[in-house]
């Protein structure tokens, strides 16, 4: 499934504007062209590639060292790492990008009800571990929908949740949460699908980043209807 060439604009716009390009930076260069913004005074080293264009930012002895380097060995930290070492290089993250642009065909779970109240996305987060609900930051997210199971009568068992942060104000930066004993039974895609489908209805374009070592998410990514779109890399720079 192909993203619309209309949302790809948009969500090349978002981006230009959020590595301090100018707004039509990323449309305008062409396929497998990389854009280089160097900044002497810079404390990280990043590299993007989205829609086969490619981003690289960082000091100038870094943008000298990398063009000789093939954007496929610039995807890793181990890349980043290496050039960067004799400068305190420090790996902070490499994700996937993911953006959906039409409603998720995902089956409802009807037995179950959707609450918004932060304290469910609370509780969901206490049942999870503590790695996987620093990465979502659900109870953190501007919107919140969170499947609970209330069919004992009793207080309302969270089972999966999925939010979003509205991101340079075109965005909605979505992750999702599933309790431990509840995963790879398709609730996570679920409840994802409504917070894309809330989020395309406030005008915005859903996007997805995803830790390249979260198989888990990238799943349920897909299965909410995301598709690949890039990736980025980053270390920060300590010396």
């Amino acid at each position: 499934m192909d993203l619309d060439p209309g949302t790809v604009a948009i969500i090349q716009l978002a981006w230009s504007r959020r590595l301090g390009l100018d707004d039509d930076a990323l449309a305008a260069a062409d396929r497998h062209e990389r854009i280089y913004d160097v900044h002497d005074e810079a404390q990280e080293v990043s590299f993007v590639k989205l829609f086969g264009r490619e981003v690289f930012s960082g000091p100038g002895w870094a943008a000298k060292q990398v063009r000789s380097i093939s954007g496929a060995e610039l995807s890793s930290d181990a890349a980043l790492l290496r050039l960067s070492h004799h400068h305190g290089g420090c790996a902070m993250a490499t994700e996937y990008l993911y953006y959906a642009d039409s409603f998720p065909p995902v089956p409802p779970a009807e037995e179950l009800a959707v609450a918004q109240e932060p304290h469910i996305a609370e509780a969901l987060e206490r049942l999870c571990p503590p790695d996987d609900v620093i990465e979502a930051k659900l109870s953190h997210r501007d919107s919140l929908f969170v499947l609970v199971d209330d069919s004992d009568g009793n207080s309302p068992v969270p089972v999966a949740g999925a939010g979003y942060s509205i991101r340079d104000g075109i965005l909605a930066d979505v992750a999702a949460l599933t309790a431990p004993g509840l995963r790879m039974r398709g609730l996570g895609s679920y409840v994802t699908s409504i917070a894309v489908e809330d989020a395309m209805a406030a005008g915005l374009i859903p996007q997805s980043r995803i830790p390249s070592n979260n198989v888990g998410a990238t799943r349920t990514a897909a299965g909410a209807g995301f598709v690949p779109a890039g990736m980025r890399s980053s270390v920060s720079l300590t010396a």
